[in-house]
């Protein structure tokens, strides 16, 4: 068996034993019962890449959720300055990601972030069209996608 499946059931027997199959307790259980797994990883024989995968996607989230503040602060002050400073521009962004659900997830966490859309991705799959509101340095905002989002969810999917 693999590591997730292991740690939701140690996640229900954990809502099971207190009785109580909310969220909050759902969600203690999964953290208590991946913390059990962890320690008790030579004795289980579970893979390690549960673990750093676990450890990445949390850091993914983290990572996106510090984006989208700064990125709203960025666009909130340019919308209540006098005299907006955007220069919108179409951005070719080429993908070293390959898989469908890796392309889905990287074009919805640019296109969640403010101030940035994901517009298409060509028919060869190599290459990401992004609509960016703040295009004054192009090769940044390519360095920045292909070395945040881009390289952090290929370290959650490496095989």
């Amino acid at each position: 068996m693999n590591g997730l499946v292991i740690n939701l059931l140690l996640a229900f027997a954990w809502a099971a034993m207190t009785g109580d199959f909310s969220f909050l307790s759902l969600a203690t259980g999964a953290v208590l019962g991946f913390f059990a797994l962890w320690i008790s990883q030579p004795l289980t024989g579970i893979d390690s890449l549960y673990f750093k995968r676990s450890w990445r996607s949390v850091y993914l989230a983290l990572f996106f959720l510090w984006e989208l503040l700064l990125s709203s602060i960025k666009v909130a002050w340019d919308v209540i300055r006098p005299v907006p400073r955007n220069r919108p521009a179409l951005i070719e962004i080429p993908l070293s990601v390959k898989s469908d659900f890796e392309i889905l997830l990287l074009t919805n966490l640019i296109s969640l972030t403010p101030g940035t859309l994901s517009v298409d991705v060509t028919e060869d799959r190599e290459t990401l069209i992004v609509h960016a509101m703040f295009a004054d340095d192009v090769d940044a905002i390519r360095r920045d996608i292909k070395d945040g989002f881009e390289h952090l969810i290929m370290g959650v999917f490496e095989k």
